[in-house]
C-alpha cells in the first residue's frame, strides 16, 4: 500500500520541531481602602508574597498613596492561591482588603 500524503508513519519528529511556551504571568494587585491597617497590608507582603520589611513596607505605602501596589508577579495559578489566601486572612481579621490580578 502506497503512502498517503500526511500520513505520518514512520516519520520522526525531533525536539527542534516541539514548541515550548513559558506560562503566562500575571501581577497579584492589592487595593487600597479605609480600613485595612498599614501593619496588617506588611505582615501579608511578608508572610504571604515573602517581601522584606522594607520591600512590603514600600509596597504598602504604593497601596496607600496610589490605591494599588504590586504584591509580586506570578503564574496564573499561584496567584489565583495567593489571592484567595489574602481574601481568607483578610476576612479572618475582620479587614475588607482585596487582591486582583492583571495579566503582565
Amino acid at each position: 500500500m502506497g503512502e498517503k500524503k500526511g500520513d505520518l508513519q514512520g516519520s520522526v519528529l525531533t525536539e527542534d520541531e516541539i514548541e515550548v511556551k513559558e506560562p503566562s504571568l500575571f501581577k497579584v494587585l492589592l487595593h487600597n481602602d479605609d480600613y485595612t491597617t498599614m501593619e496588617f497590608v506588611i505582615s501579608i507582603l511578608e508572610n504571604i508574597f515573602q517581601k522584606s520589611k522594607q520591600d512590603a513596607t514600600r509596597i504598602m505605602l504604593n497601596v496607600h498613596n496610589d490605591g494599588v501596589g504590586v504584591a509580586g508577579v506570578y503564574t496564573r495559578e499561584i496567584c489565583e492561591t495567593k489571592i484567595a489566601i489574602v481574601h481568607e486572612l483578610a476576612k479572618k481579621n475582620e479587614f475588607p482588603l482585596r487582591c486582583s490580578m492583571e495579566k503582565e
